[in-house]
């Protein structure tokens, strides 16, 4: 595999509204923002970031990063 192709290291970015901050259970399902799949974490972490900052004031909204290939194939490291 060349450079050019890198294998894609799949991650999903989510986000809403905790309705307690000690765990992660959203408030409303509808409501949960699914921001969008990348190729890999430096991107997706830049999208991540980016939400964060726009929700800072409220408290109790958050964005995660979900590791997807992890979840496609356990196995591999």
């Amino acid at each position: 595999m060349t450079s050019a192709q890198e294998k894609q290291l799949l991650h999903l970015v989510i986000g809403g509204e905790l309705s307690d901050l000690d765990n992660i259970q959203f408030t409303d399902l509808d409501a949960v923002d699914i921001v969008g799949v990348y190729p890999n974490y430096k991107a997706a972490y830049d999208v991540w970031k980016t939400k964060a900052q726009m929700t800072v004031d409220n408290a109790h909204m958050r964005y995660f990063i979900v590791h997807l290939h992890r979840l496609m194939d356990p196995d591999e490291d």
